[in-house]
Formats: C-alpha cells, sequence, structure tokens
C-alpha cells in the first residue's frame, strides 16, 4: 500500500502537542466585564434572565470592582438604572448621575481599573430610545449634541474610555468635537460602530430596564442582513476619530468581526451579549450542554476571528476557568 498525503495528526496527538501549536490564546486580559448599578440601597439584585448577572447599588459595588481586578480583568463597563427618566434623557449627563458617581467611586478605590462609561441615552429616557423623539421619530442631529454632553459629564466623572452606542449618523465626530473642546483630547472613543438591530438583546433590556415604550430601533440599528453597510459604519467611525471599534453581537457576526478588522486594522471589540450568554446558561443549568466548554469555544471563536477584546458577561467565568486551566 503506497499512498501519500499529509500527517495532520501528528500535532494533536497529546495535550502538550496541542497547546504548543495552538494559534489563539484567551487570557483575563482579553476581557470587558459589564456592570449594572442602581440608585437603590443594599442591592444586589440577580437578573432573573441572566443568572449570574446582577444590578449592584452604589455600597455594593467596590466589593464586585475588586473581585473583577483580582481575577486579572482590566476593564469594566458600566450601565445606569436611573431613579428619574424623563424625555431628554437628563440623568445620562448629570453631574451627580448614578453613572457619574459610581465612576468617581471605582476611580478612587481602583484607579488601574479601566472604567468604559457606555455613552447612550436609552436607559435614561422615559420612552426608551437613544435619542430625542419628536412625532414618534428619533431625531439624529438634535439628539447629537446631548450625546457629547453625556460624554463630557462622563469624563468629568473619571471615565477612560467612551463607548457611544447610540448609533445615530456622526455621533463619533460630534463626541470626538465636544471631548476635545472640553480639554479631552486624550480620552478615546470606543465606537458601537457595528450594532446590528439584533434579537439577541432581550436580557439585557431586563438588566438595564431600557426596553423602548413604543415601536423598535430599526431605524437607527443595522439590519442583520447586511454586511457591506458594516463595513461603511465602520469606515464613516474610523474617519470621524474612533480608536476601538465594537462588533455587536460577536457570535452570529464573526464574518463581520473579521472583515471589520481586516478592513480597519484597529482594536476590535466583540460584544458577547446578554441573549448569546443566557442561552449558554439556560442550556448548561439544564444539563443539555458543558457551559464552561461551550463558553470558552465561543470566546476563542471571537478572538480567533480577530477579536482583539472581548465585551462578554462571562468575564469573570472565563478568568476563573483558564485560571485553573493552567495550574
Amino acid at each position: 500500500m503506497n499512498l501519500e498525503f499529509k500527517r495532520h495528526r501528528r500535532l494533536r496527538k497529546s495535550p502538550a502537542m496541542r497547546k504548543m501549536v495552538r494559534e489563539t490564546e484567551l487570557n483575563a486580559g482579553d476581557f470587558i466585564y459589564p456592570i449594572f448599578i442602581t440608585e437603590e440601597q443594599g442591592e444586589k439584585k440577580e437578573v432573573s434572565s441572566m443568572p449570574g448577572v446582577f444590578q449592584f447599588s452604589l455600597d455594593r459595588l467596590n466589593a464586585e470592582v475588586a473581585e473583577v481586578q483580582e481575577l486579572g480583568i482590566p476593564a469594566i463597563i458600566l450601565f445606569g438604572l436611573p431613579h428619574h427618566k424623563d424625555e431628554v434623557g437628563s440623568q445620562a449627563y448629570a453631574s451627580q448621575g448614578v453613572i457619574q458617581r459610581a465612576t468617581r467611586q471605582i476611580k478612587q478605590a481602583f484607579p488601574d481599573m479601566i472604567v468604559i462609561a457606555d455613552t447612550c441615552l436609552c436607559e435614561f429616557t422615559d420612552h426608551g430610545h437613544c435619542g430625542l423623539i419628536e412625532d414618534g421619530d428619533v431625531l439624529n442631529d438634535e439628539s447629537l449634541e446631548l450625546l457629547a454632553k453625556t460624554a463630557v459629564s462622563q469624563v468629568e466623572a473619571g471615565a477612560d474610555i467612551i463607548a457611544p452606542s447610540n448609533m445615530m449618523d456622526g455621533f463619533v465626530i460630534a463626541i470626538r468635537q465636544g471631548l476635545d473642546e472640553a480639554g479631552y483630547a486624550h480620552i478615546p472613543i470606543m465606537s458601537y460602530a457595528v450594532k446590528y438591530a439584533s434579537a439577541f438583546y432581550g436580557p439585557f433590556r431586563d438588566a438595564a430596564n431600557s426596553a423602548p415604550a413604543f415601536g423598535d430601533r430599526k431605524t437607527y440599528q443595522m439590519d442583520p442582513a447586511n454586511r457591506e453597510e458594516a463595513l461603511r459604519e465602520a469606515s464613516s467611525d474610523v474617519e470621524q476619530g474612533a480608536d476601538f471599534l465594537i462588533v455587536k453581537p460577536a457570535l452570529s457576526y464573526l464574518d463581520i468581526v473579521r472583515e471589520v478588522k481586516n478592513e480597519t486594522g484597529l482594536p476590535i471589540v466583540a460584544y458577547n451579549v446578554s441573549g448569546e450568554y443566557a442561552m449558554v446558561k439556560a442550556a448548561g443549568q439544564n444539563g443539555w450542554i458543558d457551559e464552561r466548554a461551550v463558553a470558552l469555544e465561543k470566546l476563542i471563536s471571537m478572538k480567533r476571528a480577530g477579536a482583539d477584546l472581548i465585551l462578554t458577561y462571562f468575564a469573570k467565568d472565563a478568568a476563573r476557568w483558564l485560571l485553573e486551566a493552567n495550574q
């Protein structure tokens, strides 16, 4: 028998051999951990649709951030649940807003922790949309001023990175100009450059109490069917001064992660969103899958696709699993 073929299995014959030739490595330094903050007291309330994810009051916040830091996770992103909401989202840019207070508290106690501020109005408006409303329409240009005002307020409180998620046209240049004029030219923008109108966001809206009161967000978030539009959106944000680009969601859009990385060369953040997290958690709790193995496989696929950073609710669990694997 004289057959000629490649012996690919030679490099798979043992755990040590497989580890030696592994092309993509995952570590805690790749993760950004989301934290939801309320204005209640003594609160650590689990989100029913996201097991293991909690809403924290300010007096319970430091313990959570300390755990994140001890696990080697370098960055957190903050989402706020204010007591007061109005049609213009005034608590988004209030100096004593929940995000501003949380940021000051975190930076005082944990100066080395990178604090990323999600910059949007939807959590703070009584209608749940990401901009101002007139006759049922979301106003684009009129919303930009408030978004820039929000970004400046967040940086004044100590935010290290601004992450605008609103998907208004021109939001990056408006925020960049606002930051520069306020003396914050050194603050980077982590743009939600490619944000699809996805069905995977449901649990987040439970966690952040941010479901729209009417209609949907399809007039400003992207159609999941579109690929070339994603590249146009990313290109516009690069031209306007973005420093990082987020692709959201991640798992069903790994092709977009790779193309945006190849096209722009900027640091890419894959947002492993709430629905992707909740499905794995639910299946794991029911014994249908190995939660740890599936979660780590998902995360490594995002990094393999081109993500430099991964924004994920699995960050703490994954950091522990990776630590255990290396012991």
